[in-house]
């Protein structure tokens, strides 16, 4: 199953600690990947920790880097690079970017690259705050962010991010609505399959991270369930 066709992906934050067993209950959950991604506190040594933890699975592995300082690419199915749109601070949009190609002197594995366009929703959050996301935007807004994301940037992937709280499902439907070929991922505060069926109706993927922390990899499976 390629990337495109995944409908559940599982995030897991390398500055985060799993309990004994949830990675065996992660993977037979039957989410479609696990994306080792986090915001804060990331490196190369806590990311090749969890890499290590999880690689024994049979299941894809995406690589979501905070920054260039830390990027893993062997042992890695895909890396999805975020460009923030609704940032204000140009960095996040291409300067992180740059740096990234200067560092590895344009040694990337670039068939193994899927950018992301992430709209930041929850001011709160530490994405939201470490990227100075504008993140009070109407539906017509997020709509306007993805159309331009799609049909402009041509991004493969638009990211609706409200990284730890449950979002507006009608923000989603507008996106959702306003998105043609992209594939529209959605996070944030999925913590049960009633939640996963009402994100899982707009989004093409659901994305569950902090449940699988707060309440145990068991919740997993209901969520993939829901939209599958």
């Amino acid at each position: 199953m390629k990337w495109k066709d995944w409908v559940h992906v599982t995030k897991l934050d390398p500055d985060k600690q799993l309990r004994p067993g949830d990675i065996d209950a992660i993977a037979a959950s039957g989410t479609d990947a696990l994306m080792l991604s986090g915001t804060l506190n990331v490196t190369e040594e806590n990311l090749a920790a969890l890499l290590k933890q999880v690689k024994a699975y049979d299941l894809p592995l995406v690589m979501e880097p905070a920054g260039p300082e830390a990027v893993l690419t062997k042992g890695i199915d895909y890396v999805f690079v975020p460009s923030v749109l609704n940032t204000t601070d140009v960095q996040w949009i291409v300067g992180k970017h740059r740096a990234w190609v200067q560092m590895q002197s344009g040694k990337i594995p670039w068939e193994y690259i899927v950018p992301e366009a992430y709209i930041v929703l929850n001011p709160n959050s530490s994405v939201g705050k470490v990227t100075r996301a504008v993140c009070d935007l109407k539906a017509d807004e997020v709509a306007a962010y993805a159309t331009v994301a799609d049909h402009y940037f041509h991004f493969p992937i638009i990211y609706l991010e409200y990284s730890g709280t449950f979002g507006n499902p009608e923000v989603v439907k507008a996106a959702s609505e306003a998105v043609d070929k992209a594939i529209l991922y959605y996070g944030g505060g999925i913590n049960s399959a009633e939640k996963a069926a009402q994100m899982g109706k707009y989004a093409d993927t659901i994305v569950v991270g902090n449940a699988v922390y707060d309440q145990g990899a068991g919740v997993l499976k209901a969520t993939v369930d829901a939209v599958q």
